[in-house]
C-alpha cells in the first residue's frame, strides 16, 4: 500500500486524489462512516450489517487483530489484550501494551479507520482513497495532527478534518433547496459523546452555516458516568474499584454502562455484576445517579456559558438546542440543560448518527456534488495561537502574546510586531503556542523559529510576525526582519508527540502485517467472542454448557464444514448465548446443573440442530 499521499508543504498546491470520498465520525465509544450518494448522506453498514462500530481494538496470540463488536466482547474475556477509549489521548505520549507490542492512540485509531475503510470499499464496490474525519471542536493541534496520522496509517488521504459540532449543524440544518430558504436561526450544538463534550454556537442563514464560538471538555463524557456508577457499586459492596483485578473492573464497568442505558427509559433499574461466582446487585435510580454526578453536571455547563460569552449571545437568542452524541439520551442531561436554557427548543434526533451524516454531507461538498456544492460551512480556530514575550516581573517565566484569538473565522491571517528584548541580541526566537493561559509554560508549544537580527541596543531592532491558519488546520508562520527585509517562513505541522515521515513508513508496514478476520467470517467470530465473554463471567453448569456449545460450533466449522449445518447451529447458538447473557444480567442465584432443562428448553431455536448437538456431545465428550 505504501504511504498515502500527504498535504504538500507548498502553498496553494493541491493534491489530486482519485476514488470515492467518505466521511468518518471517529468516536470515543463508537465510530461510523457515511457517503454522499443519490442526493443524500447515507450511513455505511459494517460487515455485521450495523452502522455503529465500537472503537475497541483487541489482539490474540496468533497475531490476529479484532476491531469493533468482537473486540468489545473481548474487553472482559481478554482485558490485557484489548483497548478502548483511546481517542481521549490522541496526540499525547500515552501508550498501550497489547499483543506484545506498544501502540500509540493514533495507531489503534488507524485500525478502527482501516476497518471502516474496508467496510466502505465493500459497500460501495469502489476503492475509497480519501476521508474527511470529524474531531472534537476542542481538540488541540497535536490531537488533530494525530488524527490525520491515523488516517494515513489506515491508507486514507485526510486533507480535511471537520469539527464534530460543525458536522452536526450541517446535518441539522439540512442540505436541499427548501432548507436553504428556512428562516435564519441560531443553534447551540451540545455534542456529548462517550468521551468528550463539545459545545458550539452556530448561526444559520440562507445556504451559509457559520460557527460563531466553540468550547468543550476533552475529558468529559458518558464513560465518566459509567465510572460514577461503578464506584457507587464498589462503595456499597466495600470494594475499591482501582484495586480490583482488571477483568473484574471491566465486568463492573460493562454492568454500569448497561445500568446507565436502562435509566434512559426507566426511573429505576438494578445493576447486576456476575463474574466467576461473584454475584452482587445494586438498585439505581435517576435521582441517585444525579446526586452522585453533580460534579460532572457542573463541568457540563461551563462550555455552554463560555460559548455564550464569546459569541456575546443571550440564551433568549438561541433558536434551538441540538443534542448530539449517545450520552444526550440520558434524561438527567436533558433536564439539567433545561435549567439553563429554558426557552430553547431541544432536538434529540438521531444523536448517534447525526455527526456522521453531517460529515457525509461535507464529503459530498468536497466532491463538488452538483446538488450541494453551493453550501458554505465556515469554521473557527478553537484555541488562541500566540508567542512568548518577556515577562518584566519574572524574566524566567515568559507570558503569552496572542496573535490569532480563539473563535477567529478560518482561514485567517494576523500580524504583530515585536522588538528585541535585550542589548546586542543576535537572534529573535518566535515560539508558537496554543492555549488560553497567561504563562506560555501552561500552553502547548507547537514549534519555534530562530531568526537572525542585526546587533543593536534593546528595542532598536524589530520583526513582523504573521500567523496564517488555514481551514485544514495548517499554521504558517512568516517572520520579516524590519530593518533588513530578510524573511523566513515555517509550516507548523508537527509536534513532539506526532509521527515523523520515517516512523510513518515503518508503522504502515507494521500495521499492514496485522491480519483482521475476513468479513464473511466476522459474524462467526462475533459469536465466539460473545461465548468467551459469557464463559469468563459464569460458573458451574452454565459455564460448562457454554464451553460445550462453543466446542461443537468449532467442530462444525473445522471438521464438518457443512454450510447448512453451520448456519443452523449459528442461529441456535446465538439464541442460547443471548438468553445466557440476559440470565446473567438478572440472576440472583448461581447456575445449577439440574436447572438446565427448565432454563434453556423453552428457547431452543431449532430442534433438529439441538438433537445433532446432543448426539455429538454424547459421542465426543465425557462427563
Amino acid at each position: 500500500m505504501g504511504i498515502p499521499r500527504q498535504l504538500t508543504a507548498q502553498r496553494g498546491k493541491e493534491v489530486e486524489i482519485m476514488g470515492r470520498i467518505i466521511g468518518i465520525d471517529l468516536g470515543t465509544t463508537n465510530s461510523l462512516a457515511a457517503v454522499w450518494q443519490e442526493g443524500r448522506s447515507r450511513l455505511i453498514p459494517n460487515s455485521l450489517g450495523e452502522y455503529l462500530t465500537p472503537s475497541v481494538v483487541s489482539f490474540d496470540d496468533k497475531g490476529m487483530v479484532y476491531v469493533g463488536k468482537i473486540a468489545k466482547e473481548r474487553l472482559i474475556s481478554h482485558p490485557e489484550q484489548t483497548a478502548s477509549v483511546f481517542k481521549r489521548f490522541m496526540g499525547t505520549e500515552k501508550t498501550y501494551f497489547l499483543g506484545g507490542k506498544s501502540y500509540r492512540p493514533e495507531e489503534l485509531s488507524a485500525l478502527v479507520l482501516r476497518k471502516l475503510k474496508e467496510d466502505a470499499d465493500r459497500y460501495l464496490g469502489d476503492k475509497v482513497d480519501e476521508a474527511i474525519i470529524s474531531v472534537p471542536a476542542y481538540f488541540n493541534d497535536m490531537a488533530r495532527k494525530a488524527t490525520k496520522d491515523a488516517g494515513a496509517l489506515a491508507g486514507l488521504h485526510v486533507e480535511r478534518i471537520i469539527n464534530e459540532p460543525s458536522a452536526a449543524a450541517l446535518a441539522c440544518r439540512g442540505w436541499n433547496q427548501s432548507s436553504m430558504q428556512r428562516a435564519d436561526e441560531t443553534l447551540l450544538v451540545f455534542d456529548f459523546g462517550g468521551g468528550t463534550l463539545d459545545v458550539s454556537l452556530v448561526d444559520c442563514f440562507e445556504n451559509v452555516i457559520e460557527i460563531a464560538a466553540v468550547s468543550g471538555d476533552n475529558h468529559l463524557g458518558g464513560s465518566d458516568f459509567d465510572r460514577v456508577i461503578a464506584e457507587l457499586f464498589c462503595s456499597e459492596n466495600l470494594l475499591v474499584l482501582d484495586e480490583l483485578p482488571l477483568k473484574r473492573q471491566r465486568v463492573i464497568f460493562e454492568s454500569a454502562a448497561k445500568a446507565k442505558c436502562a435509566l434512559t427509559k426507566e426511573e429505576h433499574t438494578v445493576m447486576t455484576v456476575s463474574d466467576e461466582g461473584y454475584h452482587k446487585q445494586m438498585e439505581l435510580s435517576s435521582r441517585k445517579l444525579i446526586q452522585s454526578s453533580m460534579h460532572l453536571f457542573h463541568r457540563m455547563i461551563v462550555p455552554v456559558q463560555s460559548v455564550l460569552n464569546d459569541a456575546r449571545k443571550k440564551t433568549l437568542e438561541i433558536s434551538k438546542v441540538a443534542l448530539v452524541g449517545g450520552s444526550c439520551k440520558m434524561p438527567a442531561v436533558q433536564q439539567y440543560l433545561r435549567r439553563f436554557l429554558p426557552e430553547s427548543q431541544m432536538s434529540v434526533s438521531n444523536p448517534d448518527y447525526v455527526v456522521a451524516l453531517g460529515v457525509g454531507i461535507y464529503a459530498g461538498i468536497k466532491e463538488r456534488s452538483e446538488d450541494i456544492k453551493d453550501i458554505l460551512l465556515t469554521d473557527i480556530c478553537p484555541f488562541t495561537l500566540g508567542t512568548g514575550v518577556q515577562n518584566g516581573a519574572d524574566a524566567a517565566n515568559p507570558i503569552m502574546a496572542p496573535i490569532i484569538e480563539r473563535n477567529s473565522t478560518l482561514p485567517c491571517s494576523r500580524v504583530q510586531r515585536f522588538q528585541t528584548a535585550g542589548d546586542f541580541q543576535k537572534t529573535v526566537k518566535i515560539d508558537v503556542y496554543q492555549g488560553e493561559e497567561y504563562y506560555v509554560k501552561d500552553n502547548i508549544c507547537l514549534g519555534e523559529m530562530n531568526v537572525e537580527v542585526p546587533i543593536a541596543l534593546k528595542g532598536q531592532e524589530s520583526v513582523t510576525v504573521r500567523y496564517t491558519y488555514d481551514i485544514n488546520g495548517i499554521l504558517i508562520v512568516d517572520v520579516k526582519v524590519d530593518s533588513t527585509g530578510r524573511e523566513a517562513s515555517q509550516i507548523m505541522m508537527t509536534g513532539t508527540n506526532t509521527i515523523t515521515p520515517k516512523e510513518m513508513e515503518s508503522l504502515v508496514k507494521e500495521l499492514e502485517r496485522l491480519k483482521m478476520p475476513p468479513a464473511e467470517n466476522e459474524e462467526f467470530q462475533m459469536l465466539f467472542a460473545l461465548g468467551e465473554r459469557l464463559f469468563a463471567q459464569s460458573t458451574g453448569g452454565l459455564r460448562e454448557e457454554i464451553s460445550r456449545r462453543l466446542q461443537y460450533f468449532q467442530y462444525l466449522m473445522d471438521k464438518e464444514q457443512d454450510p447448512y449445518r453451520i448456519m443452523k447451529w449459528k442461529v441456535n447458538l446465538q439464541g442460547f448465548l443471548e438468553s445466557a447473557g440476559e440470565y446473567l444480567d438478572t440472576m440472583e442465584f448461581s447456575w445449577q446443573q439440574e436447572d438446565d432443562d427448565s432454563w434453556y428448553q423453552e428457547r431452543k431455536e431449532d430442534e433438529e440442530s439441538e438433537e445433532e448437538y446432543i448426539r455429538w456431545y454424547d459421542g465426543h465428550l465425557t462427563s
